[in-house]
């Protein structure tokens, strides 16, 4: 990667009364903005919209050295990791390049790889994928959740959002197309600063939208300009706040990249002033006692109610690979160095904290089942109070006895026994679980192919809540009916996640042999959203045909598995460093003792 960083033209063109500036953290002396364009840009916070006429921070101010935060120093009582000061007034960069601007590097994967004929499934995706990009002022900015010409009512399905375009984005860069992947980082950075206000009540700074879409708004008489208009969740059902949106798009600006080379995006100011709201929204101190986020139900994918508020694993394990890539992409300086030190805190404490008590095989049940209940000490066996007979019937007879799987939630005198599928596979990709309950996760999937898999891959989630539980937890959802939906239906888009995983512990053949099972119907059926039934053998009943993240799902994994060193830089390694950290202070302490000493050994190796 070449490090000459070319300086951009400035544009002098009076921006519209749609502009609104972004928020940055103070700068350093060595990055200080020119005042006299900061005086040129008029601040008009009352407007909702992102116009047409962006700018963006000019290259040259891109840190000119990588210095990645790998250190691994700890500091116990410091919990004073930056704040991120706002201020009014931007200083930004035209989008629309010229010849004469830097151009963004790109992979061509095809040079690298025997070149194969694509089936008719792969080629009518692309054309599907192709006709679902979005553009905003001629440039691409993302795709739409779904591009059904027979639907008449699209809600909001027409929109771009976050965690339906990574798989796209990942497709479009495996082919060698990075621009649409920029413009998306870029515009939705920008969005990261606008105000989101809920009766009165904002959420915090770093909050990424769950979506936006490209609105077209009359300036006068005569003119019309493009906007981008926003949805942090105050419009979505329930009005929860979308806590993946942020984490995918730290995971997606790693991917790029590692993928096409171009570093340059990544050491931008803004970009890496992104990076830190995220983080310092994620690493806030409160009130819980665990390293896990705590967040609401329908924070992520799962976005209806099903009983995942309190620690769900997506949301761990997003969290836990948006840790890793921070960790790579975070500029180390005087101003970051407290925030690095609290990361590498969380990244340790979180990984034991899931590897020791989200961890389930035949033998932990049975621990389980075993358990004392109501122990007061420091050093009690039953740590969260789980009383045996949460237990429930099903999983005596499912667990195999070779295979493992990390629970889909832990909290206080709950367990949720439930096999969530996204959570177990970016547990895999991330290197959250260890490298044997990563071999046991895929152990179980293959002893369980018919309920994991079954006729469509796969299963958000297993089993479906039935009967009382269903109308208790999801409130007689007749969106989540069992076996339907978020409630155990089968989405073809997590095809990307299992491929990637499977690579990962070197076990592609199963990934092969799903993505087999859903080339057989999804042509036929019209790349639907989600399937029903036990086996997934039905359509679902609400499901919208030509999904997006169901062709890009599709065609991401068929080119991880025809470019293996692809793959390869999407997921991470056991990091031996982060296990040794402890922050706790309990090593020289006589009245407690620390329970990760204890269990080092066994977490190392289990």
């Amino acid at each position: 990667m070449s490090a000459i960083y070319l300086l951009r033209k400035i544009s002098t063109k009076t921006p519209s009364r749609f502009h609104r500036s972004l928020f940055f953290s103070t700068f350093s002396k060595e990055s200080k903005p020119d005042s006299s364009r900061t005086n040129s840009i008029r601040h008009l916070s009352s407007q909702r919209f992102v116009p047409s006429s962006i700018y963006r921070f000019p290259q040259s101010k891109i840190l000119p050295n990588r210095k990645f935060s790998t250190s691994v120093e700890t500091n116990l009582n410091d919990k004073s990791f930056e704040r991120i000061h706002v201020q009014s007034g931007a200083i930004l960069e035209r989008i629309h390049k010229n010849e004469e601007e830097e151009t963004v590097s790109k992979v061509n994967v095809g040079s690298e790889k025997v070149v194969r004929e694509e089936s008719e499934a792969e080629k009518e995706a692309w054309r599907i994928l192709e006709n679902a990009v979005v553009r905003y002022c001629g440039s691409p900015v993302g795709t739409v959740a779904a591009n059904d010409p027979g639907d008449k009512m699209p809600l909001n399905y027409d929109q771009v959002f976050i965690r339906d375009f990574v798989p796209s984005a990942l497709a479009f860069l495996l082919k060698g197309e990075g621009d649409i992947v920029r413009n998306f980082l870029l515009h939705t950075l920008q969005l990261q600063s606008w105000e989101k206000t809920v009766d009165c009540y904002s959420p915090g700074q770093g909050l990424m939208p769950a979506s936006f879409k490209v609105r077209t708004v009359a300036l006068d008489e005569n003119t019309t300009e493009e906007v981008l208009d926003p949805d942090f969740g105050e419009s979505a059902i329930g009005r929860v706040a979308p806590v993946d949106s942020g984490l995918w798009w730290i995971i997606l600006l790693r991917a790029y990249g590692k993928i096409t080379g171009d570093f340059s995006l990544q050491e931008r100011i803004d970009v890496q002033t992104g990076i830190k709201l995220i983080m310092n929204l994620c690493l806030a101190d409160g009130f819980d006692m665990f390293p896990t986020l705590l967040v609401t139900d329908g924070s992520c994918m799962i976005d209806r109610r099903m009983g995942i508020h309190g620690h769900p694993l997506e949301i761990q394990s997003l969290f836990y690979s948006a840790l890793r890539c921070s960790r790579e992409m975070l500029s180390v300086n005087d101003s970051s160095k407290n925030l690095v030190r609290a990361i590498n805190n969380r990244l340790s404490a979180l990984s034991f904290h899931i590897r020791e008590y989200y961890w389930v095989d035949i033998k932990k049940i049975n621990e389980i089942y075993r358990y004392k209940t109501e122990e007061y000490s420091t050093d009690a066996t039953n740590k969260f109070n789980i009383y045996p007979e949460q237990i429930p019937p099903w999983l005596m007879d499912w667990i195999p006895e070779q295979g493992g799987y990390l629970l889909g939630n832990l909290q206080p005198a709950h367990m949720d026994f439930r096999f969530f599928t996204l959570g177990n596979f970016w547990s895999i990709v991330s290197s959250l679980a260890t490298p044997k309950q990563n071999e046991a996760i895929l152990n179980l999937i293959e002893a369980k192919w018919d309920d994991i898999i079954g006729n469509m891959p796969l299963k958000i989630c297993y089993p479906a809540l039935e009967y009382d539980d269903w109308r208790i937890i999801t409130g007689s959802d007749p969106k989540n009916t069992p076996w339907s939906y978020h409630n155990s239906g089968s989405w073809p888009t997590l095809l990307w996640q299992f491929t990637l995983a499977c690579m990962k512990m070197g076990r592609p053949e199963l990934a092969e042999k799903a993505l087999a099972v859903a080339e057989k119907r999804l042509l036929a059926d019209r790349w639907p959203e989600y399937y029903d039934t036990r086996s997934g053998k039905f359509i679902g009943k609400q499901s919208r045909l030509y999904q997006t993240w169901t062709v890009a799902g599709f065609l991401t994994s068929k080119l991880l598995l025809a470019n293996p060193e692809m793959a390869s830089l999407l997921f991470w390694e056991e990091d031996y460093e982060l296990l040794d950290i402890c922050a706790c202070g309990l090593r020289k302490s006589d009245r407690k003792k620390c329970s990760r000493v204890a269990a080092k050994t066994q977490i190392l190796v289990r």
